[in-house]
């Protein structure tokens, strides 16, 4: 039986995710310890909140930034989210794009989009900054196909607060809100039909909103839900079946630690707000902390690499304080989901890695979820993303006709060690 430790698991969610996101630094001369400011009064709310799928402000997006080419309306959005760090009841920014011309009878059905990792600074979320040019590419196929996209920031990413990276709960109540308070703001507009779909750290949100939809939100209609690159590790053994994972995923010391300040500053501060994560980072990890409150998560890459900085020299020897509640935090209880999972993985994804992914489609075809897990060779961790159409809309198509779409967990195999990626293959770094 292959045992990963607490600290293990957590590295190796962090080590898998996206690297997509454009850097973008804030204008706080005095950076906040939760990376708020930054961002205009729009994602500030006063008044009291009652409860949770409410929608609160929208204005227009705004037309220097990016979105895809079929949005006849897109709109920057506030609304009520319940907090997955036991904050009660948050405000949550995001966007919803809705296609050009007159809606179908009954609306718009409704992709949701979990989006990768940005940081955990305000200004690094998308409905601030905008979303790069390969999500743009993959919502604009969706939306050709008759969708709206409603793509929540995360709770505490643009707004007040610490934002929780990669806690599922948190992610996913923040998903299944905005696609409520949307439905709420645009009745005959939007119809409730939803489609969750997540890249990389989203892909872990994803599937914590479908496991959390039918008890959070019975509410919601949803159909399925679509995940690349994956990054989620579910409770329960791992014997017979599944594979290692090379220590590039589960030994800090190997990861770039741009990835490690989003664990101090948006994690341990998440589930620990009593303690300073200025305590458990070293000298020469601190003017990575620092630059984490104002600026996004390639900016941290480049002054690591500037600075030489390894792994092991960020963090200070004892993190036994922030490390005894991460399982339960980190760890989807049961990889069983009560709707089909389309999943892609591409074959030379050295971001998130093969073997993780591998694992997880494992866990949840062990526990009986329809599953159709496509590979990609060549493609990596962003190729994939719009290279998994191909297979990902006709499975959603099918669901939209009321139909089951195959899976193919009888078939899966490890899929062996990390390829090249192939060159001249669009978003394929």
């Amino acid at each position: 039986m292959v045992r990963i430790s607490k600290r293990a698991l957590l590295y190796f969610s962090l080590a898998l995710l996206s690297g997509t996101a454009l850097a973008r630094a804030a204008t706080n001369s005095t950076p906040d310890v939760d990376g708020d400011g930054g961002v205009s009064a729009f994602y500030r709310w006063g008044a009291a909140i009652t409860q949770p799928g409410l929608p609160l402000r929208e204005e227009t997006f705004p037309a220097a930034l990016s979105r895809p080419k079929m949005a006849g309306t897109a709109l920057r959005i506030l609304y009520t989210a319940t907090s997955g760090v036991g904050r009660g009841l948050v405000p949550v920014s995001g966007i919803v794009y809705l296609p050009a011309g007159a809606p179908p009878k009954g609306g718009w059905p409704i992709l949701a989009w979990a989006h990768g990792t940005t940081g955990f600074a305000d200004v690094c979320a998308p409905s601030w900054r905008g979303q790069p040019a390969r999500d743009v590419a993959y919502l604009q196929r969706w939306m050709g196909a008759g969708f709206a996209v409603v793509a929540t920031d995360y709770e505490g990413l643009g707004t007040k607060g610490v934002h929780p990276y990669l806690l599922w709960k948190s992610e996913g109540r923040s998903i299944l809100d905005a696609v409520r308070a949307a439905l709420k703001a645009k009745p005959g507009v939007l119809r409730n039909q939803v489609v969750i779909a997540g890249q990389s750290q989203g892909s872990g949100a994803a599937l914590g909103a479908t496991y959390l939809a039918p008890d959070y939100a019975p509410d919601l209609h949803v159909l399925g839900t679509v995940a690349t690159g994956l990054v989620v590790t579910f409770a329960g053994p791992q014997g017979d079946g599944y594979v290692k994972k090379p220590e590039q995923y589960t030994d800090p010391r190997q990861m770039d630690p741009g990835f490690a300040m989003l664990r101090i500053g948006g994690i341990d501060r998440a589930l620990h707000p009593e303690l300073d994560p200025a305590d458990f980072v070293t000298a020469k990890g601190r003017p990575l902390l620092d630059a984490a409150r104002t600026s996004c998560l390639h900016d941290l890459f480049t002054l690591s690499k500037e600075k030489g900085l390894t792994g092991e020299e960020v963090f200070v020897p004892d993190l036994k304080p922030l490390d005894a509640d991460m399982e339960p935090n980190f760890v989807l209880p049961v990889a069983k989901m009560t709707v089909p999972i389309f999943a892609g993985t591409g074959l030379a994804d050295g971001m998130a890695g093969t073997a993780g992914q591998y694992n997880a489609i494992k866990a949840m075809c062990d526990a009986g979820t329809t599953v159709q897990w496509h590979v990609y060779p060549g493609l990596s961790h962003n190729g994939a993303v719009n290279g998994s159409l191909a297979d990902s809309l006709p499975f959603v198509r099918a669901l939209l006709n009321g139909e089951t779409p195959k899976g193919n967990c009888t078939d899966i195999i490890p899929p062996g060690p990390v390829q090249a990626p192939t060159p001249g293959v669009p978003f394929n770094d």
